[in-house]
């Protein structure tokens, strides 16, 4: 059985994301890199652009160019890397693979202005905190509308120790509410903001200046893998300083395509491999403990299917290393079309890639993976579907059942029937598995990891910590922090969760960071991605 996603707005009619491959912009020509803009220096041509901007880009890129969704930003990072020849070259050319349509058909001045305008956004982004502190003024009424009705919440009551607990009787009818379209606001952080952790524990600036960091893992021998998604690179942080940096970053390897999922085999003290999922393949590298470069090309073990607005991969082996997992979002938000084939799905393999089965479909966008170190089962951190009102449909972590049939896109949660696709698969509604732990609607729940160090209290033993990286479309802004699992030290959840790390909000319209990856360092601190800000926070315990 398969299930396909996608964004409810087609990629096809929009303007995706421009992600680095390779040492040049998307594979740019030299000749693209020197043609020049005619409009570069011509103030009047921004304005210009932001229209057009307005009409073809801002569903998939933000109205400043912050990203929305999957989408990486245009406001910083490679866009901003690449020459106004090679930006050109590309929204000219397109790129399917990624999602990426030609916009060839755009008379060339408005192409050009909207060059243009992408790199004024990179300019008005280097500004200074005047930028957060101007839209916190800004928002106050939006701030201070209504909360929503429990068990739903927004960031106004996020608040670290704060429990939730929601049940498929709290979900509301279909179209209850109006579904928004609220990209947050990418501003810098201001300055007396700070990500808020419980009062035991202490947070610190790890790294900073990253360019979209997102997931990461811990190779045996203590060293952190980062995916910087959008350059297309994997990079090691190494060990701790006395204050609490790492003693050294490493380029691993680059020229990848969307890398995210990073994992190591065979699973113990000592690998053979490095395995990364990109958008459209898996690859592994030779490795062994303590390489700081890779060893070689990447082998190419795998295709996935590529392009869609859910572009991240991850993958996982199962503790005896017999089997590869990997999850793969659907390419649309709500469609069962043959384009959904191994989508919304956690696909298993051999190691080497061969004896592809699904293992559990109706997944909508299962961006994050992990075995449960006590059961043994494999969990995962799941996007749930847009379009039905602010309060659905909600994400949730849960584990994962062999041949288990999650909903999308026909039902969802306890066989409520998604009234767009009326009528399909009646003889699926039994067979919908409720989730374990169901999380705000819209929060973007990303990577997810099993605490396993001793640093933190002994009631922490065991339980999951999940990046939420925030709502897009929901009209009282949600997620934008890292959520507790209590797993009670029995391996399992009883629904509940609780707010651990907050502050990333500004205001309703504006926020400075977005978490994306959670991973323990050697020490047994917590470590979180923010591709908003960047940078890397540690969380350490201080005591009571």
């Amino acid at each position: 059985m398969k299930i396909a996603f996608l964004p409810f707005l087609s990629p096809l009619l929009l303007l995706p994301s421009l992600a680095a491959q390779s040492t040049s912009f998307h594979n740019a020509p030299a000749s693209a890199k020197a043609v020049k803009n005619p409009y570069s220096g011509k103030p009047q041509a921004i304005p210009a652009g932001k229209q057009v901007y307005g009409n073809t880009c801002i569903k998939c890129h933000g109205s400043a160019g912050e990203g929305v969704g999957e989408t990486p930003p245009l406001a910083s990072g490679p866009a901003q890397q690449a020459s106004d020849g090679e930006v050109f070259w590309y929204i000219t050319r397109g790129d399917a693979a990624n999602g990426m349509p030609s916009w060839a058909a755009l008379p060339k001045q408005e192409r050009w202005k909207v060059v243009a305008y992408v790199k004024s956004l990179g300019v008005s982004q280097g500004s200074s905190t005047k930028s957060g502190a101007a839209a916190s003024v800004a928002s106050t009424t939006a701030s201070s509308a209504p909360p929503p009705k429990p068990p739903f919440t927004d960031y106004r009551s996020e608040k670290p120790g704060t429990d939730h607990h929601i049940t498929v009787r709290d979900l509301p009818a279909p179209f209850a509410s109006g579904s928004a379209t609220a990209p947050p606001k990418i501003v810098a952080r201001p300055e007396n903001a700070w990500p808020v952790a419980p009062p035991e524990f202490k947070v610190d600036l790890f790294a900073s200046g990253l360019t979209n960091p997102r997931l990461m893992r811990r190779a045996p021998n203590g060293d952190i893998f980062l995916a910087e998604t959008s350059a297309g690179n994997i990079k090691i942080l190494r060990g701790i300083t006395k204050d609490g940096k790492p003693e050294q970053i490493q380029l691993f390897a680059s020229g990848l395509n969307i890398p995210f999922g990073i994992a190591f085999y065979p699973p113990g003290d000592n690998p053979q491999w490095i395995y990364v999922a990109n958008m459209d393949s898996v690859v592994r590298f030779p490795y062994h403990n303590g390489d700081l470069t890779r060893r070689g090309s990447p082998e190419h073990l795998l295709d996935l299917p590529s392009g869609g607005h859910h572009r991240s991969r991850d993958v996982q082996f199962s503790p005896d290393g017999k089997k590869m997992y990997v999850s793969v979002g659907s390419e649309q938000n709500v469609d069962d079309t043959p384009a959904e084939t191994n989508r919304a799905d956690i696909l298993e393999l051999n190691p080497d890639g061969s004896g592809l089965r699904v293992f559990a479909s109706g997944i909508r966008n299962p961006v994050g993976i992990a075995f449960n170190p006590t059961t043994g089962e494999l969990w995962c951190s799941t996007n749930e579907r847009d379009g039905l009102g602010d309060d659905l449909v909600p994400d949730y972590i849960t584990h994962v059942q062999e041949g288990g049939f999650y909903g999308w896109p026909w039902w969802y949660m306890g066989g409520h029937p998604d009234p767009r696709m009326e009528g399909k698969h009646p003889e699926l509604k039994d067979k919908v598995i409720t989730p374990d732990v169901i999380l705000q609607p819209h929060n973007a729940s990303l990577q997810m990891t099993f605490y396993e160090d001793k640093q933190f209290p002994a009631e922490y033993q065991g339980d999951i910590f999940a990046a939420e990286h925030g709502s897009w479309n929901r009209s009282p802004r949600a997620g934008y922090e890292v959520v507790r699992v209590p797993l009670h030290q029995t391996g399992h959840a009883t629904g509940e969760y609780e707010d651990f790390l907050t502050g990333f909000v500004v205001d309703q319209n504006s926020v400075w960071g977005r978490p994306v990856g959670v991973a323990t360092a050697s020490d047994g601190s917590l470590l979180v991605s923010d591709d908003g800000s960047g940078s890397i926070w540690r969380i350490s315990y201080k005591g009571k």
